[in-house]
């Protein structure tokens, strides 16, 4: 089975996480501030707080930045449940707003109109969270102009994107969001098995992501309510969560950082093959905006089903049964039933549901050798063809 997406696993990483193993620190120890550096210096961010998933740094993002009931954050509807979820784990509501047609992520012209219309019934959101889909960013400085003028923060969700740039500069530098968070699941572009990080420029923000991932406490004298008793005191400041991440993963990721461009890199010129064999068959590929250079978690093609006598399921399952692992990323978050209970239907983000009909994920990962990418190509080939 070809998979959709892999880790890339070299002798370094292991030896990496190796010394580690035989060190004194094998949860809370040097190796995580070492990596967080690592990520903020490549990203040029002020703070950078590494935690066990995207999800937890999605929820502590939301807490930060003051989310809770009777608050109302929006999202894009083609994600991983989680952009939505980490908003009900805060007391908020959810809400959706359409996609762009060629980017996939969430439509600044979508968001303009549903601004304008919360507005006049006083329902603004406390927070947006566009998602950098596939590893391309959202427009951030078109989204960024909406937060000035209507006041909502912004949380990033770059689980795809860490490497990619926008406007020339690295995603996660938080020029346009308060918040930047990144995935290092294994099919991500770089892994420490499990685990995220929550990255900002701001300061108070940064104390409180700190407490967050820990329980809500600080060994700090300076956030304390009193003069500490001695020098084994901590306060619990508020209700945080065993989010931290270990020095094991840390140190995954810190090797894996090396390889971080060399990685995007080879994903770039997989996606440029891909177009070029793909360039005759009825599908439409991936666009990349010119202000973008996207990380490429994703190779999305979307079919065009009015030139070809197959169903998107037959398509899918014919490759499935070839022994290639495609995927589907996303089913739209509020045709889920949970959601559909809270009040979604279908037809509420119209370009999301075509989307979703129409889209499947091709194998992406720096290890996929041209040998592959030929099969899977012509794979795809003989499903258009039948």
């Amino acid at each position: 089975m070809i998979p959709y997406g892999r880790q890339t696993i070299s002798e370094a990483d292991i030896q990496a996480v190796v010394e580690v193993l035989r060190s004194d620190f094998l949860t809370q120890g040097p190796t995580i501030p070492a990596f967080e550096n690592a990520v903020a210096n490549y990203c040029g961010t002020q703070y950078a707080f590494a935690v066990n998933s995207a999800t937890s740094a999605l929820h502590i993002a939301c807490l930060a930045l003051g989310v809770g009931k009777g608050d109302s954050v929006w999202t894009s509807p083609i994600t991983f449940v989680a952009s939505a979820n980490c908003a009900l784990y805060c007391g908020a509501d959810v809400d959706f707003v359409d996609i762009d047609p060629r980017t996939y992520n969430l439509s600044v012209e979508k968001l303009t109109e549903k601004l304008a219309w919360a507005e006049q019934i006083g329902k603004l959101p406390k927070v947006v969270i566009p998602v950098h889909l596939c590893g391309q960013p959202c427009d951030m400085a078109g989204i960024y102009a909406l937060s000035q003028r209507y006041g909502f923060k912004i949380i990033e969700d770059a689980s795809h994107a860490i490497g990619g740039k926008y406007q020339n500069q690295s995603i996660g530098n938080c020029r346009y969001s308060d918040i930047t968070v990144f995935s290092f699941h294994p099919v991500k572009i770089i892994t420490t098995g499990e685990g995220g990080m929550a990255l900002t420029n701001d300061a108070a923000l940064a104390e409180r992501l700190d407490r967050l991932r820990s329980h809500g406490i600080t060994r700090d004298p300076a956030q304390m309510t009193h003069t500490p008793d001695g020098p084994w005191y901590y306060q619990q400041l508020e209700l945080g969560f065993n989010y931290r991440m270990t020095d094991m993963q840390a140190a995954l990721g810190l090797s894996q950082m090396q390889r971080l461009d060399e990685f995007v890199s080879k994903r770039h010129a997989l996606s440029q093959r891909y177009d070029a064999l793909l360039a005759d068959q009825p599908i439409i590929t991936p666009w990349q905006h010119p202000d973008s250079y996207s990380g490429l978690h994703l190779y999305v093609i979307r079919l065009q089903l009015d030139k070809i006598s197959k169903t998107h399921r037959e398509v899918f399952e014919a490759l499935r049964v070839a022994g290639i692992g495609v995927n589907l990323h996303y089913i739209p978050v509020y045709r889920q039933p949970y959601y559909e209970q809270l009040g979604f239907k279908e037809g509420y983000c119209l370009e999301a549901e075509r989307y979703y009909t129409e889209t499947i994920s091709l194998p992406m990962y720096p290890e996929l050798t041209e040998a592959q990418q030929d099969y899977v190509v012509a794979k795809l080939e003989e499903a258009l063809a039948r």
